[in-house]
């Protein structure tokens, strides 16, 4: 197991960017070079990174682990948070879900619901609702990410624009103290951004250790979500700068 939130941050940068740099790192965590060097160094010791000159790399056949060590990661909170979240969605609706392991949760708790038009740019999600034979799946094209089984990219974004859906249920790195959602792919990130733009309802999923976290990029802000649906408190402003956006705050 890693032992911090950062060095868990620094697995999932590794496994989507191929490769961390400790100034990188240091600079997006705002801690000493000292510090990275001995994270990179305690998950080298682990067998999951392999430090190079300056960083560390994914080693070879570890990335599944990682993404598996994600899902299990919090498990009873992000099943009450995908319970909540699917029972706001009804039945009959079209839906965009994106990647990550709380909205394979949300896709789980979609098994009974009947008639939904589910597009997804997660495999994951996809063999899921193949359960649910009055589901119709979409599966954008895109570029696999052979790590977390997501598809991602300009063509991915592209083909998401087509769709207009009544509900996107959107995951995240981590949210901002000042609202923002965060995350590490901008290829990732440009596929969100294109469903925002085509949803009318933008409901968000993340445990309180999304709280917690830092990514560099920016999806969005909570002021262009319908809904939070998390399992931790937030900061007291930000509840009152949701409030004064109109976002629901839904905590299971």
């Amino acid at each position: 197991m890693v032992s911090n939130f950062r060095q868990q941050e620094i697995l999932e940068l590794a496994r989507k960017e191929g490769k961390v740099t400790v100034d990188g790192l240091a600079e997006i965590y705002d801690v000493t070079v000292q510090t990275i060097r001995r994270d990179l160094s305690e998950l080298a010791e682990t067998g999951r990174l392999e430090r190079v000159h300056g960083g560390a790399v994914i080693p070879s056949g570890v990335v599944n682990i990682v993404y598996n060590e994600r899902r299990r990661l919090n498990e009873d909170g992000k099943r009450a948070i995908a319970a909540a979240c699917a029972a706001s969605i009804p039945d009959g609706a079209s839906v965009f879900m994106n990647i990550g392991t709380t909205t394979e949760a949300v896709a789980r708790e979609l098994l009974d619901h009947e008639n939904l038009l589910v597009v997804t740019n997660n495999l994951n999600i996809a063999n899921t609702l193949a359960a649910n034979h009055s589901c119709e799946i979409i599966l954008t094209g895109g570029v696999l990410r052979r790590a977390d089984g997501g598809l991602v990219g300009g063509l991915t974004a592209e083909m998401v624009k087509q769709f207009k859906f009544d509900f996107s249920v959107l995951g995240c790195s981590a949210i901002d103290e000042d609202g923002d959602l965060l995350d590490f792919d901008g290829q990732e990130i440009l596929v969100s951004r294109s469903a925002i733009q085509r949803s009318r309802n933008i409901i968000v999923v993340a445990d309180h250790h999304k709280f917690q976290r830092k990514a560099p990029l920016t999806i969005c802000s909570l002021a262009d979500v319908t809904a939070l649906f998390t399992d931790g408190a937030l900061p007291d402003k930000l509840v009152t700068d949701c409030q004064k956006w109109g976002t629901d705050i839904v905590n299971v």
